[in-house]
């Protein structure tokens, strides 16, 4: 259903934080122009958790109208709470977006027992494909692959899941206790290839908020079958993937994004903008890649 090189999109800011309508518009169009199989607005690259429910929701709509039915746009709808995750997830569907991508309930930290009913209730209550994200990094919380098999089992729309656990034996596991039909797709950038190899189909991306190009082309050659030109786009993009992630996402990536005049530095408080020692190790890195002379 989704596969492929589907970036997690940023969300650009003015200087006094508000969000910059022109600029998200613009790297939406950037994007599907440079060949990106997919788009995801407001998920953990786009700041979600500082935007308030209006902005959330604007960002979503204008994304879904820039893209025009190009490619799909998952919108990500998670919460801690389960309410407010059904809330976003009908606005989402009502826009026209093509999927949702939930995160596990982060703070709470809710058991399997807690993780199921959370997602029965989301998917009983919107008919709308939905995508399982688990991150525990961000989130305290690992969704075992046994509650995923159960939620693919009793919820039809329950469609995959975005794996940002880097661990490699898990999409062996998954697709033998969801089916080989079960979308997994990587949430970790410099593990992406190798999830492709263990049965994922594709990859929500950061790095590909400054790097579309070569993050499709990685994702196509893969599909064809040319491992050697997938493998040779790896190497160029591993020094920036790991780059993006010296401090907390999405600055760094915003630093990345300003080098090519798309977006501000500006994210909003409680993060900051990076140290000068992660900005000269993007820049090193996107010199790296080719993205920059």
């Amino acid at each position: 259903m989704f596969k492929g090189s589907i970036t997690a999109l940023m969300t650009p800011f003015q200087a006094d934080g508000s969000v910059d309508e022109g600029a998200f518009k613009a790297l939406v169009e950037w994007q599907i122009e440079e060949g990106t199989h997919g788009l995801v607005p407001v998920g953990t690259t786009g700041e979600s958790p500082t935007l308030s429910h209006d902005e959330h929701q604007r960002v979503i709509d204008l994304c879904i109208d820039v893209a025009g039915g190009r490619v799909p746009v998952i919108a990500g709808t998670g919460s801690n709470s389960t309410a407010e995750a059904i809330s976003l997830t009908r606005h989402a569907k009502d826009a026209g977006a093509d999927a949702a991508l939930i995160v596990t309930p982060y703070y709470n930290k809710p058991h399997q027992g807690g993780l199921y009913d959370y997602y029965k209730n989301i998917a009983d209550a919107v008919d709308i494909p939905i995508i399982v994200y688990n991150v525990p990094p961000r989130t305290s919380v690992d969704i075992a692959v046994d509650t995923l098999a159960r939620l693919r089992r009793e919820c039809p729309n329950i469609v995959g899941v975005k794996d940002a656990t880097a661990d490699l034996a898990r999409p062996l596991a998954t697709r033998d206790a969801c089916g080989p039909d079960f979308c997994q797709l990587s949430g970790e950038d410099a593990t992406a290839l190798a999830l492709l190899v263990n049965g994922g189909v594709g990859c929500i991306s950061v790095t590909s908020n400054v790097a579309p190009r070569l993050c499709a082309e990685l994702h196509n050659a893969w599909q064809r079958g040319d491992l050697q030109s997938a493998q040779e786009i790896n190497h160029r993009l591993y020094p920036l993937s790991k780059a993006l992630f010296l401090e907390t996402s999405p600055a760094p990536v915003k630093y990345a994004a300003s080098l090519l005049n798309r977006a501000s530095t500006t994210v909003r408080s409680p993060l900051v903008p990076t140290s000068e020692a992660t900005q000269a190790a993007v820049r090193a890195a996107m010199v790296h890649a080719g993205l920059l002379n």
